[in-house]
Order: C-alpha cells, then sequence, then structure tokens
C-alpha cells in the first residue's frame, strides 16, 4: 500500500481533487449553518428544503453543480437560489485546496486549517448579515483550537520529537495565542473607545482574533488585525470612490448603518462588521503569511535579547 507522500508524487491531482470535492460539501453544510444558526433552528432536521416547503432531492443538492443545473431556480416551484450558495461553496472548495498545498508534508495541519476556514467562513458570512458573531465561532472556535494543538502538534509545527513533549508545547503555544492575541485586541479597543468616546470594536471580533490565534499562535494578531485593516480600508475606498464617480449610494456590499440601526451611506459614523476582515487576515496569515511574521517575530527577539 502506498503512503501519502508515495501517492501525492503517483498522482499530484489526487488529493487536491478530495479537498475540492470536500470543501465544496462543507460549504454547502456552511451554507445550512449560515441560515439556521442566527435564527436559532436545528442544523441537521429537516433537511434541505425549498422556500415553498418542499424538500430539496439529493441530486438537486449536489454543491455548485446542481445549481448550474438548475440555472438558479428551483425544480419543484421555480424560485431563483441566490448565487450567494454555490459561491460560498466554491469559496470553500478553493480554500480547501489552497491550505493542502500550503502544507503538503502536514497533513494534519491542513485538516485543523480545514477546520479554522470553515468556521471564518459561517462567521463571517453571518456577520454580514446580522452584525454578530455566534460563540460557537468564537469561543468554540479557541477551544477546538486548543485541542486540535494538543491533538496534532505539527498544528505549530511541533514534531519530530517525543509526541507527549510536541503536545504539550504545541499546546502552550495555542493557549498562549488566544491570550496574547484577545488581550492585545481587548486592549486596543478600550483605548480607542475612551479616545473616540464610542464603541471601536465588537466584542465578538475580540474573541474571533482569540480563536484564530489558537490555530496560528499570538503572531496571527498582527495579521488579523494589519491584514484585515488594510483589506477593509481598500474596500471601503473604492466603494466610497465608486459611490462618488456613479452618485449612487453604496453600502460597499456590507450591512451598513447608523448607531441607531438605521441604513446608512459610508462615512465615519457608520457601523459595519469588521469580522470578515479579520477573518480574511487570519485566513492568509495562516496559509501565507506565517513563516514571514515568525521570522520577523524572532529577528525582533534577537534583537531585543542582544547583549554587547
Amino acid at each position: 500500500m502506498m503512503s501519502l507522500s508515495e501517492t501525492a508524487a503517483a498522482f499530484p491531482w489526487f488529493f487536491p481533487s478530495v479537498a475540492f470535492f470536500f470543501g465544496a460539501c462543507i460549504g454547502s453544510f456552511l451554507n445550512v449553518c449560515i441560515y439556521r444558526i442566527p435564527a436559532e433552528k436545528s442544523i441537521v432536521y429537516p433537511g434541505s428544503h425549498c422556500a415553498c416547503g418542499k424538500p430539496v432531492a439529493w441530486h438537486d443538492n449536489i454543491p455548485i453543480l446542481s445549481w448550474i443545473f438548475l440555472r438558479g431556480h428551483a425544480r419543484c416551484c421555480g424560485r431563483p437560489f441566490s448565487i450567494r450558495y454555490p459561491a460560498i461553496e466554491l469559496l470553500t472548495a478553493l480554500l480547501f485546496v489552497a491550505c493542502w498545498l500550503a502544507f503538503p508534508e502536514a497533513p494534519g495541519k491542513a485538516v485543523c486549517g480545514w477546520v479554522l476556514i470553515s468556521a471564518l467562513i459561517a462567521g463571517s458570512f453571518i456577520d454580514l448579515d446580522h452584525m454578530i458573531i455566534p460563540d460557537v465561532f468564537t469561543i468554540g472556535l479557541g477551544v477546538c483550537g486548543v485541542l486540535l494543538s494538543f491533538a496534532i502538534p505539527s498544528l505549530h509545527d511541533q514534531h519530530g520529537g517525543l509526541f507527549i513533549v510536541d503536545s504539550m508545547r504545541a499546546g502552550l503555544l495555542s493557549m498562549l495565542g488566544v491570550i496574547v492575541g484577545s488581550g492585545f485586541v481587548l486592549w486596543f479597543v478600550l483605548i480607542m473607545e475612551a479616545i473616540l468616546k464610542k464603541e471601536a470594536m465588537g466584542f465578538g471580533d475580540v474573541k474571533l482574533v482569540g480563536a484564530i490565534c489558537a490555530f496560528t499562535g499570538w503572531q496571527g494578531v498582527f495579521s488579523a488585525l494589519g491584514v484585515g485593516s488594510a483589506i477593509g480600508l481598500t474596500w471601503f475606498s473604492l466603494a466610497a470612490l465608486y459611490g462618488k464617480l456613479t452618485g449612487k449610494k453604496t453600502h460597499a456590499g456590507l450591512k451598513a448603518a447608523t448607531p441607531d440601526g438605521q441604513p446608512a451611506e459610508l462615512g465615519l459614523s457608520v457601523q459595519f462588521p469588521f469580522g470578515p476582515m479579520i477573518a480574511m487576515g487570519g485566513v492568509i496569515h495562516f496559509l501565507w503569511l506565517h513563516r514571514w511574521v515568525a521570522e520577523l517575530a524572532e529577528q525582533a527577539k534577537d534583537l531585543f535579547l542582544f547583549q554587547p
């Protein structure tokens, strides 16, 4: 029987294909979670059904393909299905493939990344719809990250030694990430609120950063905030520019509201969900930036510890 490395060498397309298929299926399940969890409905029962009440047949519930074959409409009554459903399935599938390709020598870490990616996608779209992030995608994700760190030490690049030693190191790095990540953001929020005299960031975002750092270590806080802020600034700058050029009102595709909850155009007094930007920063760090940020952190440590 061939090992994973031998199989990957002989059939380089096999594992990415499996990751894509599995990711698309998980994306389909995430669509259910995004709709039902905020509504406090079961994510298990009843099965998928149309808005008219009729169950969706299995052959009409194939991720991505069913929406294409049915041209975005229900077979039973012709109601349109939002393109967001296949978009989430495709996004999840592509990120699963990217995660597998990012860690070809550490399949355990790739699987842990799938857990992180899935939770961040679901939490982000719920935040977009309702401007809340359920605790299952923040506190629950953080607890899951710590437990996975003990079970799969390669999540924090702890491998090669005794498993019990690697497990303890990885678990401690994960817990340190939760404490430092959420604590750093909490102090930042408190200081900004004292300066601005208004809410600077929701505490759901604070918990979300802590959850991300359970998977990335404390270094992930810089990417989650830095990259997330850069993405948000770029996004809203382009949206504001589009609004100026076209004369059309724009909310940048997000739930933008004034402090009293009324719909509003983009502006300094507009509230918008920052969770999706934090999530994008966290995913980018986990997949691509982690090595670079770790090297910078090591260089900074050496600089501060330098003794002439």
